[in-house]
Parts: structure tokens; sequence; C-alpha cells
């Protein structure tokens, strides 16, 4: 009976499609784990792919479990609610001050649909939501940076949940970074939008993704990166007429990079959000992509070409 069931769950692969289907998910979590391991947010990376139909929603569960539980050695603690709450502002402040760990939240809603959450990510979380009684919400807990411990990992999933009831939780020493706090930036921008649309087309069902985190990775964001994201910009608008790209940075939204990082106030570690604007949307995915890289030590593959031209990336 063992030897007939374990063929069973190879039938899968015995067709062509059920092969293809099983490899372009053995492909979608590898290029996952290897943003993990950058820094990504994996609830991040889960909601950009459904918004652009990557992935479906029953590849959340097998992806988390084996990234997070089995190569990334998240903790997690399960809880069905006792009352109905809301996802506050409060829990949102403070969670972003917990720089050595990283949250993936999971809330199964009344309709029976997975909500996957990145809670220190404001653009994925509906302040308003509510998260009914009895239904269920898995915190997994895991580590920013090397040297947190397990048991450290358990209890910010155990004071996640106490903050969802509203208990104050104190920012424990080892929550937070040992590599200390960043430079925040002292003078808010202008708040307009960055790169007026080519050619904007008629507005029909016109929308706007979610803010997605770039995260800095070169030392400072300094003038290269500021002109390779130009040209990232510049090529996606172009290859879309119609779309624009909106950035933010400590939730300003922004237009004149040049402005806001000309002295250097983004460092390494510091996320940087975008959002795209159109009637169609497409490649957000390899956007982000190439913004990661031009955020990077890497930004000069991005400075080919004249001045002014439009480099070919989509």
């Amino acid at each position: 009976m063992k030897e007939v069931d374990s063929a069973n769950k190879l039938n899968l692969l015995s067709s062509r499609a059920g092969f293809n289907l099983a490899l372009r998910h053995f492909k979608r979590v590898l290029a996952f784990s290897s943003e993990v391991d950058d820094g990504e947010n994996l609830a991040d990376l889960l909601n950009e792919a459904l918004d652009e139909s990557e992935i479906q929603e029953n590849q959340i569960r097998p992806i988390i479990n084996s990234l997070l539980i089995q190569k990334f050695n998240y903790k997690y603690k399960s809880h069905n609610l006792v009352e109905s709450v809301i996802f506050s502002e409060k829990i949102i402040n403070t969670v972003n001050q917990w720089t050595a760990i990283e949250l993936v939240v999971l809330y199964y809603n009344p309709s029976s649909e997975i909500s996957v959450i990145n809670p220190k990510n404001r653009s994925n979380i509906d302040t308003e939501q509510r998260l009914v009684k009895d239904e269920l919400i898995v915190c997994y807990s895991g580590a920013a940076e090397e040297g947190v411990s397990d048991t450290t990992l358990r209890s910010a999933a155990d004071d996640f949940l106490k903050l969802i009831y509203g208990e104050d939780v104190a920012v424990r020493d080892d929550y937070k970074s040992c590599r200390g706090s960043f430079s925040k930036k002292t003078a808010a921008p202008e708040k307009v939008v960055l790169n007026k649309p080519v050619d904007p087309q008629p507005s029909g069902k016109r929308r706007v993704t979610t803010k997605y985190g770039v995260q800095v990775t070169n030392e400072v964001f300094h003038n290269g990166n500021v002109e390779a994201w130009k040209k990232i910009i510049d090529s996606y608008t172009t290859a879309y007429p119609g779309t624009e790209i909106l950035v933010w940075y400590e939730d300003e939204k922004i237009n004149d990079i040049n402005a806001l990082f000309k002295w250097g106030k983004v460092k390494h570690g510091c996320p940087i959000m975008f959002s795209v604007a159109g009637d169609e949307i497409k490649d957000v995915s390899k956007l982000k992509k190439y913004l990661f890289e031009g955020a990077s030590s890497r930004f000069e593959a991005f400075l080919k070409g004249a001045v002014g031209s439009v480099l070919d990336l989509f």
C-alpha cells in the first residue's frame, strides 16, 4: 500500500503539463530564496508575484513552508483570534523598530482566501482592515541578521500577537539591529509625481500597484545610483507609454531623486518604495529587479549609452 501511495505522489510529474507546472514552481521558489537572501521580505515578493499572476494562491503555503520554515529557520505562532481586531498604525510603528526581526503574517479571512502581510510595510496593509474573530492568523518570525537566537524569534512572534490585541510591547534590545539605526532625512521633498507619462492613454481601468520595497545595498545611494534609477525608469515608461513610476522614501512621495539623495542620506539597508500606475501594467517584477541592481554597487551596468539615450531593458 505504501508503494502505491508513493507512486501516486509522483503522478503530477507523469505528464508534460504537470512536469512543467512543477518546474515553474521550483524556479519561482529558487528566485524567491535568492531575493530573501538579499534582504527582501517574502510577503512583499509573494504579493508582487500574485499581482502579476506569476503564482497562484495555492502555492503560497508550500512556498512559505519550504523557504521560511525549512530553509531560513523562521519560528511561527498560530492563533485563532478570540475577538475581531483592527490592524492599527500602532502595530506598524512598533514592528518597524524591530530591525533585527523579519516578519511575515498569514491571515485566513472568512472567504477562505489567504492574505500575506509584511507588517512593516504600510503599503500592503489596510489600517482599517478588520481581522475577524475565530479566523486563523500565523506569525512567522525570522532573523534579519546573524546572531538572533531562536528564543528571540519565538518571543517576537508571541509579542506580535500581543500587539494585535492592543497590548503595549516594549522594544527589546535583542529585537534591534546590531548595526544601529540609519540617519533620517530632515526635510520632506515636494509631493509630486516622478516622471510624467509618455503619451498617456485615455484612462480606462487605470490602477496603481501596491508599493514595493527596494533595499539599498550600496554603502550610500549616491549620484551613480541616482543616474541608474533614472535610466531604468525612463526605459520602463518608454517601453510602456501611459505608465508612471511613483517613488516614496519614508512615506513621502518624491519626484527629484537628486534633491533627496545628493547628500547621501539614504544608506545601506534603507528601503525605497515604488509603485507603478497605468491602464496596463507589465513587468513590475523585472522593474523591481533592475531598481534593486541600480541601488547596489552594480549600478554602473545601467550607465551605458549617450546622455539622454534610453536603455532597451523592457
